[in-house]
């Protein structure tokens, strides 16, 4: 049935060896790389499977741009269904949204072109969706100039994703979530999904698709396995050929997975293997000549080097017959035992009674900060920050993660776990991990005779990573 968890395997008995998998996780962890899940998927078997706490097997996790390769396997399956053609130009899906003046490389763009990422724009469009007055992404997109000869030049470019999904729901009449629901999620087991939408309720195509680590993989295995799910075939083999393959170069270095040419919504990688991926290190990695997916959630800025790992201990410890019995003890303690690093330091400090419970204002900045304040106890501690918006409070463990939810940083309630600790008497570190996100701040609190010294930094981030620093005063 789909909804049956994937097989799980010792890794020796797929042809790998567990201190393999150790080292990978052990070199992550040494390289100061922030890893929310992994697993690795051999044979079809799970071979090994991890997450660093709070991340959770049962909680989905933002995929970004990976997102794109869902997308990509839509437009696959109306492509089946007769419903378009990778060659049909684009403009006469929406004639009511076409510029006043289209011009020639407008008219010559076709979908292969959104799907390869060759659309012919000399910037990405996705800012001019987001900041177009009237809401309707269709038409800025469409509005944008068309620099070169569609199919002629490689720019990576959200707008074009964005844009495939609005023809899969022009063709369709439903939204590409809806249209992928029976098609493909409920198929492969994949429960729950959620998909962002722009202001006119079509979902963004190129990045806000949200599911867990496992369906990450089940995807990857539906492909290894050419569009095949057991015994069924859910997506044509030849659609997974093209799809995969590079349509467009994008570079020449030999050691960057990023120019090893692209596909539709797939990157060509080194050694043979394709991938979905999205910011800060959402991965869906095939590896067909060896027969292996491997899935990754992660809050990380080098993408690189997180794939450097993978190829360096996973990829050439696969062997091609199962192995002897293995330490497989050490392995199972450490997947079992991973933990995000929370704050070092001390559960108290002299000063907690003077501050805890003390407002402390801050001038107009930015940041939108008015006002913190943080009430100690022994247990840990409440955050509350005061912003434009209302009052926002976050709940922490003393150097132990609490489960919650906050509207800090956020305009709806979202799922974050806290840990605290004082890294020295006069500073307070605190440290959030918005756990369905890539995202995990660092928050640092160092009081004075009558004020506080607050600084914002995060793991990750497409700007600056840090905050620069606000002076607040007793109030």
């Amino acid at each position: 049935m789909s909804g049956v968890e994937l097989p799980r395997s010792a890794p020796e008995a797929q042809g790998i060896p567990s201190s393999a998998v150790l080292a990978f996780v052990q070199a992550a962890e040494q390289s100061a790389l922030e890893l929310h899940s992994f697993m690795l998927l051999r044979h079809g078997h799970v071979v090994a499977e991890g997450w660093w706490a709070p991340y959770a097997p049962e909680h989905p996790h933002m995929l970004f741009s990976l997102s794109k390769s869902f997308t990509s396997t839509a437009v696959g399956l109306a492509v089946a269904e007769g419903r378009l053609s990778v060659d049909d130009p684009v403009l006469p899906f929406f004639p009511e949204d076409a510029p006043a003046e289209v011009s020639e490389n407008l008219a010559a763009m076709r979908v292969r072109h959104l799907l390869s990422m060759s659309t012919g724009h000399a910037e990405d469009t996705t800012e001019r969706l987001h900041t177009c007055e009237d809401g309707n992404w269709v038409r800025a997109f469409l509005a944008r100039p068309v620099a070169y000869a569609p199919g002629t030049h490689f720019l990576y470019n959200s707008g074009a994703s964005y844009m495939l999904s609005a023809i899969v729901q022009r063709l369709a009449g439903v939204p590409l979530l809806e249209y992928l629901r029976p098609r493909l999620f409920a198929p492969l087991g994949i429960e729950s999904p959620t998909w962002e939408t722009c202001p006119r309720g079509i979902n963004t195509g190129g990045w806000g698709l949200s599911v867990r680590t496992e369906d990450i993989a089940r995807f990857g295995q539906l492909y290894l396995q050419k569009g095949m799910w057991q015994g069924a075939r859910i997506l044509p083999e030849a659609w997974v050929d093209e799809a995969t393959s590079a349509q467009i170069t994008n570079g020449s270095r030999p050691d960057s997975d990023w120019e090893q040419g692209y596909g539709y919504q797939f990157w060509r990688c080194r050694h043979g293997a394709y991938r979905g991926d999205g910011a800060f290190g959402q991965f869906c990695v095939v590896m067909p000549a060896q027969d292996a997916v491997l899935a990754i959630t992660s809050g990380v800025q080098d993408m690189q080097a997180v794939l450097n790992l993978a190829w360096e201990h996973l990829l050439p410890a696969m062997g091609p017959a199962p192995l002897p019995g293995g330490p497989a003890e050490p392995l199972a303690r450490r997947l079992a035992g991973l933990r995000l690093r929370a704050p070092q330091g001390q559960p108290s400090s002299p000063l907690a009674a003077s501050v805890s419970g003390r407002e402390y204002v801050f001038a107009e900045n930015e940041q939108k900060v008015e006002a913190i304040s943080i009430r100690f106890d022994t247990d840990g501690c409440v955050l509350t920050v005061r912003d434009p918006r209302g009052e926002h409070q976050v709940e922490c463990g003393t150097s132990a993660w609490v489960m919650g939810a906050t509207t800090l940083d956020s305009p709806t309630l979202r799922p974050v776990a806290a840990a605290g600790a004082w890294a020295a008497e006069d500073t307070y570190v605190l440290k959030l991990a918005f756990y369905e996100t890539p995202f995990t701040p660092t928050l640092s609190f160092r009081f004075t005779a009558d004020g506080v010294v607050f600084t914002f930094k995060a793991n990750a981030g497409f700007g600056p990573t840090e905050r620069p620093a606000l002076q607040g005063r007793l109030a």
